[in-house]
């Protein structure tokens, strides 16, 4: 599964899925994003069991508040709607797997 454009018209709709969501908050200026950008893709591309998506906080500032993001890149792992784990700052895939799993 690819990764998806998270925007406030659309994030109802993930939020409410039956799976996993993993949502990486980046801004397209954000050298650090930019380093773990291909990381989240790759995941995406390897788990089907779970929903990938990308908010610009630059463009959803009003998402990036609700989730309380003051740096980025921050990685959230939402779980029947609700925060289940969060972590900032780059990460190797073997911490985000452990985030989406935990």
């Amino acid at each position: 599964m690819s990764v998806i454009t998270v925007t406030k018209a659309n994030f109802d709709a993930i939020k409410a899925s039956d799976k996993p969501v993993l949502l990486d908050f980046y801004a397209d200026w954000c050298g650090p994003c930019r380093m773990l950008a291909p990381t989240v893709h790759e995941i995406a591309e390897e788990r089907t069991d779970i929903v990938v998506g990308k908010i610009n906080v630059d463009e959803e500032q009003e998402l990036a508040e609700q989730f309380g993001v003051f740096s980025i890149p921050t990685l959230v792992v939402l779980k029947n709607g609700q925060i289940a784990n969060q972590a900032t700052g780059v990460r190797p895939k073997a911490q985000i797997l452990t985030l989406i799993e935990g």
